[in-house]
């Protein structure tokens, strides 16, 4: 004789399945989006800091990518990370459609320290967008480990914080 499987043991294996596949989306898109400082104070960009991110593709083709980037500096006087009032803002620039899983761009930031050093880091805010309202947002800071970041300088350079030195 054959045990027999309850309904609700069938729909809470069922609901097991969603919620699986479900996390593992949620995490495949979380390996898409990201934000790194790829570029900081080399001899070819002298007193800059590069950001460059990369976010998923929209969930339908009426999504238009959006994505802002800004810098923050480590204050010495109460330790906390504040932003770059002038020039630290890239405003909200379109990203292009992504052939693939995802999408990367990037903004490099001019920096004069009034110090002799001055920690960096970036924040980025992605938005998708239909018809101008925005469906979906994400704020990410820079961090390590991004190999794949394009335009990086050197190339490969992938971190969280940049130092700038007079």
């Amino acid at each position: 004789m054959r045990p027999r499987i309850g309904i609700g043991f069938a729909l809470l294996c069922s609901l097991a399945v969603v919620l699986s596949t479900a996390a593992a989306t949620s995490a495949s898109a979380q390996t898409y989006r990201w934000a790194t400082v790829n570029i900081c104070d080399t001899a070819t960009n002298p007193n800059t800091i590069g950001i460059r991110a990369s976010m998923p593709a929209g969930q339908t083709d009426a999504e238009k990518l959006f994505i802002r980037f800004r810098v923050q500096y480590l204050s010495t006087m109460d330790g906390k990370w504040h932003s770059v009032t002038s020039g630290g803002d890239s405003g909200f620039v379109a990203v292009a459609k992504p052939k693939s899983r995802a999408r990367q761009k990037g903004w490099s930031f001019q920096i004069s320290p009034n110090s002799d050093t001055i920690k960096l880091r970036g924040t980025v805010t992605m938005e998708w967008r239909v018809k101008g309202e925005v469906v979906r947002r994400s704020i990410e800071r820079t961090h390590s480990g991004h190999k794949n970041a394009v335009a990086a300088d050197p190339a490969g350079y992938s971190a969280a914080i940049c130092t700038i030195t007079k």
